[in-house]
């Protein structure tokens, strides 16, 4: 049974880029501010279920990304968490849901982003389902691996 492996995108991403297998373009990006947030799943709690918390792969990806990415404060273990999670998205819980975003979209607005990259579904729905309630309607937001491939290089 050892012969099968685990992988997370991070890692599939990371070896990847580092092999060559996928060239990046950051000039993709040029001009736009970007921040990452980090997903409650991948950070803090597969710290505390596994050992192992993903806190720098997902940046070292970003960064092959874009030049100019700003960290969100606080970040990695001190992270505010978005309020999706914990199927918060499906509970009908509306007004809490919000709530809850506000301390994340207050985050994001102070980091002077227009591009918030996440990893997580979650995350992803909650700050999509916020920004604009939360006065930020311009904000994008895009998955990790939608952001690279964005900037891949195709081989003509």
């Amino acid at each position: 049974m050892e012969r099968f492996g685990t992988f997370t995108i991070f890692d599939i991403l990371i070896k990847y880029i580092k092999e060559g297998r996928i060239r990046l373009d950051k000039s993709r990006y040029a001009g736009r501010r970007v921040t990452y947030h980090e997903p409650c799943n991948y950070a803090r709690k597969s710290e505390a279920t596994f050992g192992y918390g993903y806190y720098e792969e997902p940046r070292w990806i970003l960064s092959q990304c874009v030049d100019d990415w700003v960290e969100l404060q606080p970040n990695r273990r001190d992270q505010i968490c978005c309020g999706g999670g914990g199927g918060t998205l499906l509970t009908g819980y509306n007004e809490e849901r919000i709530r809850y975003g506000e301390r994340k979209i207050r985050q994001i607005r102070q980091s002077g982003a227009d591009l918030t990259i996440v990893p997580c579904h979650s995350c992803h729905g909650q700050i999509k389902g916020v920004k604009d309630e939360l006065g930020m309607p311009d904000l994008e937001v895009k998955y990790l691996w939608e952001l690279v491939a964005d900037c891949l290089v195709m081989e003509e």
